[in-house]
């Protein structure tokens, strides 16, 4: 069978497990579990053939007209190049584990058919835009992408933050495919075609006549479904979907999409450095500012959401600097890393009955009750904080390569400013990401309080796919050296100066992060102590306020305010998350005090507002969504009001003459006669009249 028979069976089979898993998931419940699997499965076993044979060499590609337009042609074709067959493994094999983790996190959830069927559905339209040689074929699949995340978010659509959650993802990323459709247009207009091979080969020679304006049009569709500044509010609510679908979501379908598609048309943002300039403050925005966000959410999967956001930064950032081999390496390390994060979230969501990292933090030996979690989690943390010798260390390591080379001149394409803009922040972003790792580590596995309930070891389909995720989380840097081939023969290797600048940052923030949970432990035990009633026998009294000797005195006030406020964002986060009500074990209720959040000292006053998102969509509301109801309830008004009124006298006049004509018709023969006669007369008279006047005259 020839490498483009296998290419082409790759998003078919999982479109076809969707299909079947919807006709069937009524009539015959026993196949749907086995139609989510295999035929994903056997998505990605083709995906490692198909990459296999591609081998890193020449692209190749195959395209049949699909139908005439008289203009422009849309194709149906193949474009394999070695980024495009690595992408495709990923998501087959993230869609895989997603597949399977679903069957037991899932088991007892009456949707589970349609819900399965949806997600094979999008890793199939997620395939069609990897695999895609033409625009308008990549377009359906970056079309249905939307559309079953808009379902999958709303799974739990009883609950109101799942409703909204789906409208908002669906409406914003929407708002982002205007402006990237009129770019598709504009750019296949200049390049006479939809094929990306064509239109690349237009901007080689100079063909494209308003560069700069095409690239920002498709740059506002890339910020809309990667979740980029300003776009990226949708992500974060979004996790109002079951966990397993953020995992897929996030690693390796949606998100990664706008990358991925930034990657593959890259010279045509190259051809205008302002487009590039304009990149990299989005990128740099974005990394620095999620990271804040990050450092303040108190669910668990929030965290891990704002993460996403700014390690796509860190993607967008190295294609601002004209390196597309780092950002998609990054793009794949990511994958394996973040998967088994939401994957790994989902597992510590059912032991501890909540999502709330404050309410984690009150409990004792969480890590003990899911080990296999714990190991997993630990892992994929270092890797996200970029510690060697993990995947997350190398591709990071190769966006700052990247940026030091551009920031020193070393690029031809890319201004310096750029390069410049992409360091900086992404350095800082290494701390603060490291931060935020440890952070979360700490609070949800080294609480300290009433023990945490104990439910036996998790499924083996959730925790065997946590050990799957972790071998590229550990190896897959190490063996990027021998993928040279399929990144285009570049060598991303890091160096010693980004080393030392990247590593340093982020052990700064695991030390700093340590030390400030350390203290913010002992002030909650200290509350904790000073709150008891008594002392034991024999025990020293605690001083007011203090809960033991030694220590320094904390406000009354301020530990009630703490405690009263990790008590609130705990229940908030419980209550936000509908896939609470699916664990099936019994969960005592969590002790109310004071949660030790180191990410309040790293923060001070500016945590509340990071913990909102700085306000953005309070700012979207004033400024868009208010506005927008201001205009509907004006036009709604002159409808209602005004043309309705038009169209109400249109209708009355004929009415009103058409009665007083109706008075006229009383069917007496005489009536009529009498009136011919008075008209006959009255004309006779007028014609006598003017035949005077006219003499006259």
């Amino acid at each position: 069978m020839s490498t483009t028979t296998l290419a082409v069976l790759v998003p078919v089979l999982p479109f076809l497990g969707a299909v079947a898993g919807l006709l069937l998931g009524r009539t015959a419940p026993g196949f749907v579990r086995p139609l989510a699997i295999l035929p994903t499965l056997g998505a990605a076993v083709l995906a490692v053939f198909v990459a296999v044979r591609q081998g890193g060499g020449p692209a190749i590609e195959t395209a049949t007209e699909l139908t005439p337009t008289g203009s422009v042609p849309i194709d149906l074709s193949l474009y394999l190049d070695g980024f495009a067959v690595l992408v495709a493994v990923l998501v087959g094999v993230v869609a895989t584990c997603v597949q399977v983790y679903s069957t037991a996190y899932l088991r007892d959830d009456p949707r589970y058919p349609s819900y399965a069927a949806l997600v094979s559905l999008f890793t199939s339209a997620m395939l069609l835009v990897v695999y895609s040689g033409d625009l308008m074929v990549l377009l359906v699949g970056w079309e249905v992408m939307g559309i079953c995340s808009y379902f999958l978010v709303g799974h739990y659509w009883e609950t109101e933050a799942a409703r909204s959650a789906s409208l908002k993802a669906f409406l914003v990323t929407k708002l982002g495919d205007v402006p990237f459709l009129i770019g598709l247009f504009a750019l296949a207009t200049d390049a006479d075609s939809f094929q990306i091979t064509k239109i690349l080969g237009t901007v080689a020679s100079g063909g494209l006549d308003h560069p700069t304006l095409i690239a920002l049009l498709l740059l506002a569709g890339v910020a809309g479904k990667s979740a980029q500044f300003p776009l990226h509010t949708w992500l974060p609510d979004a996790m109002a979907g079951p966990t397993p679908v953020s995992a897929l979501i996030h690693a390796a379908t949606m998100v990664a999409a706008g990358i991925y598609f930034v990657a593959r048309l890259l010279p045509v943002f190259e051809a205008s450095r302002a487009a590039l300039v304009v990149m990299a403050v989005m990128a740099a925005v974005t990394m620095v500012g999620s990271a804040l966000a990050a450092l303040a959410q108190d669910d668990i999967k929030r965290v891990l959401a704002y993460s996403t956001i700014g390690q796509l930064g860190y993607m967008t950032g190295a294609l601002a600097v004209g390196d597309r081999a780092a950002a998609v390496f990054h793009l794949l390390s990511h994958g394996a890393f973040k998967a088994l994060l939401f994957l790994g979230a989902g597992v510590i969501i059912h032991a501890a009955g909540t999502n709330s990292l404050a309410a984690m933090s009150r409990m004792d030996g969480l890590a003990k009750r899911i080990p296999d979690a714990f190991w997993t989690m630990t892992i994929a943390l270092l890797a996200l904080a970029a510690i060697p010798p993990f995947a997350g260390f190398f591709s990071k390591e190769a966006v700052l390569v990247a940026a030091e080379q551009t920031a020193t001149g070393h690029s031809d394409t890319a201004p310096g400013a750029a390069g410049w803009l992409v360091l900086v922040a992404g350095v800082l972003t290494a701390l603060l990401t490291a931060a935020y790792a440890t952070r979360l580590w700490l609070m949800a596995f080294r609480g300290r309080g009433a023990a945490a309930p104990d439910h036996g070891k998790e499924p083996v389909a959730m925790t065997g796919v946590l050990w799957l995720l972790a071998i590229p989380t550990i190896g897959f840097g190490l063996a990027a050296g021998t993928l040279a081939d399929w990144f285009g023969g570049r060598e991303l290797t890091p160096t010693v100066a980004t080393s030392v600048l990247g590593t340093g940052a982020a052990l700064i923030g695991i030390v700093l992060t340590y030390g400030l949970w350390q203290r913010a432990a002992a002030r909650a035990a200290a509350v904790t102590a000073g709150a008891t009633p008594a002392p034991a026998p024999g025990t020293a009294p605690a001083g007011p306020a203090t809960g033991a000797p030694g220590k320094a005195p904390v406000p009354a006030a301020v530990a009630a305010e703490e405690s009263a406020e990790s008590a609130a964002l705990a229940a908030v986060s419980a209550a936000e998350t509908p896939e609470v009500a699916e664990v099936t074990h019994d969960h005592p209720a969590v002790p109310a005090g004071p949660a030790p959040d180191p990410g309040r000292a790293l923060l001070g006053p500016l945590h509340r507002h990071a913990a909102d998102g700085f306000h953005l969509d309070a700012v979207y509301d004033r400024l868009f969504v208010r506005p927008v109801r201001a205009a509907a309830t004006l036009v709604r008004f002159l409808d209602r009001e005004v043309v309705d009124t038009y169209v109400r006298g249109a209708g009355a006049g004929p009415r009103l003459l058409g009665g007083l004509v109706r008075r006229a018709q009383t069917g007496n023969v005489q009536s009529y006669l009498s009136a011919l006669l008075a008209g006959a007369v009255v004309l006779a008279i007028a014609t006598a009249v003017l035949a005077n006047v006219n003499a006259g005259s």
